[in-house]
Formats: structure tokens, sequence, C-alpha cells
């Protein structure tokens, strides 16, 4: 059993004043059975597909996707601060045999990651520490953005280098689903906001606190449903939800980014880590879904979402596993 599968979607609100306590309940709910799944496989390597706001990766070298030799969380949000456990000479392999594959990817020794990448960790596993990780970084958010074949391309071959370790490796991919947070844009950012999502640099305490109060700010004018932001689109939703639990992956090929954008805003783009995460576990063969959640919530301006999903041969040779 080489391979399993845990797609969540993030929100810094999730740790933030806002969200009422039935919403917390039920989606910590179900983040519980999806850290009871990957208890259950006990992975040796965890392997993320996340995206990034403009903590870590910038308009001055702005790559479609990169992998991580080593890596250290930024702290937003109250996430983990500080380095991850990246097994460098593994995280250089796996480069070099996705771009043996054809699919081009950079290589990072000091990739910066943010709650993208350390919120769902922490929430499966514990700690962002609690195993070795490598992190690869999907671009979501800074146009211009490579179509969706392409994030399907970069987790077959992701996956099918991870087959070959006989290593129990847990894939996991972070983001979505509909949703359109304040995330700054370069056609209409200025002044320091466009300064830092061009040249980057550390924020300071003063910073992160400003960002996040207007992330609160945002996302209670969401709620009450007023705001710039477009509306969650839960039909939307259920449809990339279907796809994959279907294993349709190649459906997502036809899907355009100007569409992806209209339709359920500009950071449901953060699907392609689900795309990318579902191809790679598809590399090893059919898989079948087992933990499924979804519940449209304004209050963390998210379709939210949970999936894990094993390959169908070990879901068959074990009875006890469950069903969704």
């Amino acid at each position: 059993m080489p391979l399993a599968l845990c797609c969540v979607s993030h929100s810094p609100l999730l740790d933030l004043p806002g969200p009422d306590a039935e919403l917390r309940e039920d989606i910590e709910s179900a983040l519980d059975a999806a850290a009871d799944f990957v208890r259950e496989f006990d992975p040796e390597l965890v392997v993320t597909f996340s995206p990034d706001h403009y903590n870590g990766f910038f308009y001055n070298l702005m790559p479609p996707f990169c992998i991580g030799a080593a890596a250290s969380g930024v702290g937003d949000y109250g996430t983990h601060t500080g380095p991850l456990d990246v097994p460098a000479e593994l995280a250089r392999d796996l480069a070099e045999a996705v771009l043996g594959s054809g699919v081009d990817v950079s290589l990072s020794m000091t990739m910066q990651v943010d709650h993208g990448t350390v919120q769902p960790i922490q929430r499966l596993l514990g700690t962002a520490t609690a195993r070795p990780v490598i992190p690869i970084f999907v671009n979501s958010v800074a146009v211009p953005l490579g179509p969706l074949r392409r994030a399907r391309a970069l987790g077959a071959a992701v996956g099918t280098y991870l087959a070959t370790l006989g290593t129990r490796v847990l894939i996991v991919g972070s983001g979505g689903l509909s949703h359109d947070p304040p995330v700054p844009t370069l056609a209409t950012a200025s002044g320091p906001v466009r300064e830092r999502i061009v040249h980057g640099g550390v924020m300071s305490p003063e910073q992160r606190l400003a960002r996040q109060d207007q992330v609160i700010a945002a996302a209670r004018e969401f709620a009450a449903g007023e705001g710039p932001s477009r509306p969650l689109n839960p039909d939307w939703d259920r449809s990339v939800l279907d796809i994959v639990d279907s294993g349709r992956l190649d459906t997502f090929d036809a899907w355009a980014n100007p569409w992806i954008t209209e339709t359920a805003g500009n950071s449901a783009h953060e699907i392609r880590t689900w795309v990318a995460a579902f191809a790679a576990l598809a590399a090893q063969g059919p898989y079948r879904t087992t933990v499924r959640y979804y519940r449209p919530a304004p209050a963390l301006i998210a379709g939210f979402a949970v999936r894990a999903a094993l390959p169908v041969r070990d879901l068959d040779t074990d009875p006890d596993r469950r069903r969704p």
C-alpha cells in the first residue's frame, strides 16, 4: 500500500474569530475523520501539492511548479514557524524524475511555505514536523496560470516516481474549492501591496496582524452577503468533487482558466492542487474515495471540502476500510 491521498480545503479563518461554533465543529469533525484515515495509513513520507499567497513566491520569479528540497514555514495565521523535515536528496531525485517525464518544474533549496502548505499537515498529522515532507508549490494565484492539464501531468509524473519507492507516501492536495478571498492581483495592486507581490520580503508582526484583521473583516462582510467577492458556487464545487470521486480527471483538461475565475472566483484555481494530487494517486491505478465531506462555508469564504482515497486494490483487500 505505497500511496494514499488526502485533499482538504484550507482557510486562515479556521483559527481566527468569526466562524460560529456549529460550523467549526462540523468542519473539525470532517478533519478529524481525515486525520484518523492518515493515522491508520501511517505514512513514512508526505508529499504536498499546495499554493502560496504571496508569502514565499513573488513576481520577481514566479514558477508554475516548484519542488522544495528544503523548506520553512512562515508562521502566518498561527501555523508552524521554522524548518520542515524535508528529505533533500529524495526531493532532488523527484525533481529529476519529473523533469525526465517532460514536465518543467523548478527546485528550491530555501522554499518558504505558508498556511496553504502547513495548515493541512498540522491538521492531519498533529504537527508540521511529524513526518518527512516534500512540498510542491503549484501556482494558483499569480496570473498567467497554466492550463489544468499541466497540473494533471505534474501529478502523474510525481505519482509514477512515488510508486517506485516502496514507501508509504501520503499525497496531500491543499486548497479550493470555490472562493474569492481578498488576494491582491498584479492588475490592480499599487503602492506597498504591489511592491510586496512583486519583490516579496519578510512581513513584520505588525504587517501580519494587519493582514489578519483585513481577512477577518472581509469574511464578516462576505458572510453578510456584502463586498466585492464573487459568491460561492456549490454546484461548481460538487462538479469538481464528482469528477475526482469518479476518477474522470481528464475532464479537467477542457476547463479554461477564465471560465473558472468567472464561475467560482479567483482562488478557485487552487483546485489544480487537487487535480495534481489525484493524478498522482491515479498513476498507481484506479482509486476510491473514502472520507467525503463538503459544505459551503461563507464564514470561511470557501466551499470547504475533504476527500481521502486509496487505490482500489488496497480497499478490496481490506474489507474493514471505510466506504463513503
